[in-house]
């Protein structure tokens, strides 16, 4: 009898490393780079290219959102 995944607390697409889990790496991270990671991480592990693609376009608009946010940070102020 094989036994079924866990897809709630331990779906394939985010063990797919040698059994690491992707959220131990990401919750070590701001919110941004952790989504970026996790969307890279899971990409072309749900089957289809349009996930896949779907996966890294998401990937791509955190990691935008994250570099934006650190330019606003360091920008000097203009007062």
């Amino acid at each position: 009898m094989s036994k079924e995944p866990d897809l709630v607390n331990h779906p394939p697409h985010y063990t797919a490393y040698s059994g690491l889990e992707i959220i131990d790496l990401t919750e070590q991270m701001n919110f941004n780079r952790g989504n970026a990671v996790k969307y890279i991480a899971r990409a072309g592990f749900k089957g289809d290219d349009a996930t896949e693609i779907q996966d890294l376009e998401k990937a791509q608009w955190y990691i935008s959102r994250e570099i934006n946010r650190i330019k606003q940070t360091k920008e000097p102020d203009n007062e």
